[in-house]
């Protein structure tokens, strides 16, 4: 039996401007449009923007939904101040991770918020959440619900992100325009996008996945196409375009931002996925807190690495990293590199094989091809 791919509010944009639809995680999303290089190097220098309505986005309301959720994600929520943004994981029992989020306060409204989670892992989510209400104390006093369907999302990405964003938008609590450039990073604000005449409702955070500065707008889906037609037109105007799938792989890779499925997973930690500044555990309790104390002092376990390759081979997930012929991890995603021009991959290898610069082989279909333990992130942008 097929099952019908959902489809983003902007898919019909996609086809008639040339997307190349693929199915990523029940969904039919453009992988690209011209050539991922292309897509990847415009983000760089420009500009690119990015449908990510894919990705779930909950809701929780009610005056327990701050101790609900701090008892389901890594990071501290309960002194979260409105318009912040954090992000966490939320980890099972044994400390494995389920998912990475990112956790808004105050919207829609002052004591209510938003979760982002992965498109993989929206349902999986979902059902744990609603296992984790059933027993909370005060599951009389929280819902949540599942908006994915009902609020369009895309990222504005890139060196001119915050040029082209600016002349169209208005803040609610403003006449003119809010100074975007004001707005820190894991924050966000509300108002409205689009021309004098034609307002939109928004919110607006400093956020990405792409290791640029730029913006995430969320939106009512029934006004997505209007928005996405004002920033690509915007977008256009300073060398930048609509980006697909991708390029945002290739450019989260290079800022070494994990990945569920491939950094990520239910048999990882956050300690050695390096994400130990996402688990606070210090004088709170919450669902895998004890085993992630554990892992905390663990010296023994994998730990995710950058490499970098010689020539033009591109190691990919699953490929074993040796040293000295002995098999001492795996990588975990790899590409070639348009920034860097050369390939690069993360891994998960042994602590004796982590030191910075030390001489390990990747087996890429049977031939072991040089590589070189580097530092994370690949690549960092230049900040003004």
């Amino acid at each position: 039996m097929t099952t019908e791919l959902l489809r983003t509010p902007l898919h019909d944009w996609h086809v008639a401007h040339g997307g190349r639809m693929v199915d990523f995680a029940g969904w039919s999303m453009p992988v690209q449009y011209s050539s991922i290089v292309e897509e990847h190097h415009a983000t760089r220098n420009a500009v690119g923007v990015f449908d990510i309505s894919h990705m779930g986005r909950l809701q929780f309301f009610r005056p327990a939904a701050t101790n609900f959720l701090d008892t389901i994600v890594t990071r501290r929520v309960t002194d979260m101040k409105r318009y912040q943004i954090r992000y966490g994981l939320i980890c099972n029992e044994d400390g494995g991770i389920l998912d990475d989020v990112l956790v808004y306060s105050g919207l829609p409204s002052e004591g209510a918020f938003s979760m982002v989670v992965n498109a993989s892992n929206r349902e999986k989510i979902v059902a744990w959440l609603s296992k984790q209400q059933s027993a909370f104390p005060n599951k009389q006093f929280l819902s949540f619900g599942d908006n994915t369907l009902y609020i369009a999302m895309f990222a504005v990405q890139g060196p001119k992100a915050l040029e082209i964003l600016q002349p169209l938008f208005v803040g609610y609590e403003a006449t003119s325009a809010v100074d975007l450039a004001a707005i820190p990073y894991y924050r966000f604000t509300f108002g409205w996008l689009g021309s004098q005449s034609n307002n939109h409702t928004v919110s607006v955070s400093r956020t990405g996945y792409t290791g640029e500065d730029g913006f995430e707008i969320m939106c009512n889906s029934n006004e997505a196409a209007d928005i996405w037609a004002l920033v690509i037109a915007a977008a256009n105007r300073v060398g930048g375009m609509a980006c697909g799938l991708g390029a945002r792989d290739t450019l989260r890779l290079e800022a070494a931002m994990p990945l569920y499925g491939h950094e990520l997973s239910e048999t990882i930690n956050p300690i050695q996925a390096g994400l130990g500044f996402a688990v606070n555990l210090k004088d709170r309790r919450f669902i895998g807190s004890e085993a992630l104390a554990r892992f905390a002092v663990d010296k023994s376990q994998p730990v995710r690495i950058g490499l970098e390759l010689a020539g033009k081979r591109v190691p990919r997930q699953g490929c074993p990293v040796l040293q000295n012929d002995t098999v001492v991890g795996e990588v975990t995603s790899g590409t070639f590199s348009p920034t860097l021009e050369k390939p690069i991959a993360m891994a998960y290898v042994q602590p004796a094989a982590q030191a910075l610069g030390m001489k390990l082989q990747i087996d890429i279909r049977g031939t072991q091809h040089p590589a070189t333990v580097m530092p994370l992130p690949f690549y960092s942008r230049k900040k003004d």
